[in-house]
């Protein structure tokens, strides 16, 4: 009988990208996988450690697993991903019932690191923070199969004074554009419609290979492929936003109309403590030329609140930044002191009361635009993919290019029709609940 696995993925969905290819790497193997720990046999759990919200869901599940390898219930327990790179020897002298430990660049040593935890030999598989990206991998997709993501740079070289994914996964590694494209015709060929390209930064794409900023380019290549039906781009730095890009966006019909800017601040003066490259008026003038150019454009962001020595003037910039920026999506964190950054040294750091009290601030302030937002949709026909069916009930769960999976709003589609996940069908919207929308089939305008 084959042994079964259980794979744990936590984290961002660039971590999800690594997991995928670990499985697609153990396909052929003489394990079957599983997603019920009570039937694991091997429990492989892919961390994360961002920020302490992260490090904390992993630690947690190392040591609830590790109680099931105590009692038995599982043979063997492997660690990989950025807080099994990070955090080594804590891991090896705090948690004895981890077997092995893979860094961020030796996922691809998977399966030779099953066999010799299978044998009872304990083992630890690190390589250069430069090491190339890993290609070539017919990934196991785990997303539902309509839709999967892109990792097309590992690393970052942006070194902000919040960040530890450099000390993690090295400096910006771009993966070649032959081999994403052989990698998304593949997806494509699976069944995949919709494909997700993420990276720590993703217009910096090309730059070490080819000596320039080359993400139009691949995106074109990418809007070849037949059976993609929409690409959407993640984490564009607003700094590195060009006309190119902009031009490229609104020639390509796959490409949703959609950008996500991680932007973190708006107060000049927390912005350069943070080691960003743009100031408010620089913020202002990309956002004002993409809305301009793509009057349809969704702009989704990611702010910092209680970064260290912020004052109740730099908050209050922010709220009006927000105010005027009206984001379609938002999300905010409070400031996590991470060990080996250089903000975790700076002066004055914000008592925890205070930043979930500007957390509460920002987020009560971005509902009120989104809840306008989303009023304004309605009696509006717009293109949605089905991402599941309701149960027992006449309607579906859906997504809209205004939605990124897993982080932004639904939309709920009531119809008698048979759908399937992964369908793009219209629909009218009739109404709003707080950040998702319902609306009504369009029957005679179904998108095969």
């Amino acid at each position: 009988m084959k042994k079964k696995i259980l794979f744990v993925s936590l984290g961002c969905d660039k971590n999800l990208v690594d997991s995928e290819m670990m499985l697609g790497l153990l396909a052929k193997s003489s394990y079957e996988f599983t997603d019920d720990e009570r039937e694991a046999d091997v429990v492989v759990i892919n961390t994360c450690c961002f920020i302490n919200d992260a490090k904390e869901e992993s630690i947690n599940t190392i040591l609830e697993m590790a109680e099931l390898k105590k009692s038995g219930a599982i043979e063997s327990l492997i660690v990989t991903g950025c807080l099994a790179q990070r955090y080594k020897e804590e891991i090896q002298a705090e948690i004895p019932e981890v077997d092995a430990i893979l860094g961020t660049m030796a996922i691809d040593e998977i399966a030779k690191t099953l066999e010799e935890v299978g044998q009872g030999i304990r083992t630890n598989r690190y390589k250069s923070l430069d090491e190339k990206p890993l290609t070539g991998v017919d990934r196991v997709v785990t997303t539902g199969g309509h839709y999967a993501y892109l990792k097309i740079a590992e690393g970052c070289d942006k070194h902000c004074t919040y960040c530890i994914i450099p000390k993690v996964r090295g400096n910006y590694r771009s993966v070649p554009m032959e081999d994403l494209v052989q990698e998304a015709e593949k997806l494509a060929e699976q069944g995949v419609r919709e494909l997700i390209l993420v990276a720590q930064e993703t217009t910096l794409y090309g730059v070490d290979l080819y000596g320039h900023k080359s993400l139009s380019e691949l995106l074109h290549r990418l809007c070849e492929i037949s059976g993609l039906y929409w690409i959407r781009i993640l984490y564009c730095y607003p700094e590195e936003i060009d006309g190119a890009l902009i031009e490229t966006i609104r020639q390509e019909k796959k490409i949703c109309h959609y950008l996500d800017l991680p932007i973190q601040h708006a107060s000049d003066r927390i912005l350069r403590r943070m080691g960003r490259r743009t100031d408010r008026e620089q913020l202002e003038q990309t956002i004002g030329r993409l809305r301009q150019e793509i009057p349809d454009i969704c702009l989704r962001t990611t702010l910092i609140t209680g970064f260290p020595g912020e004052t109740q003037e730099d908050h209050e910039q922010l709220l009006d930044f927000i105010d005027r920026m009206e984001f379609d999506r938002l999300g905010v964190f409070p400031y996590s002191q991470e060990e080996d950054t250089p903000a975790a040294l700076m002066e004055d750091q914000i008592e925890e009361e205070v930043k979930q009290q500007r957390f509460a601030e920002l987020m009560e302030l971005q509902q009120e635009i989104a809840f306008a937002a989303a009023q304004d949709m309605v009696g509006k026909v717009v293109t949605a993919v089905i991402e599941g069916k309701v149960v027992d009930e006449n309607a579906y769960v859906a997504r809209t290019y205004k939605d990124a999976p897993g982080v932004d709003g639904l939309l709920f589609v009531n119809t008698g029709r048979e759908l399937l996940t992964g369908d793009f069908v219209k629909v009218k919207v009739n109404g709003v609940y707080e950040y998702d929308l319902m609306g009504v089939l369009v029957e005679d305008e179904f998108t095969e």
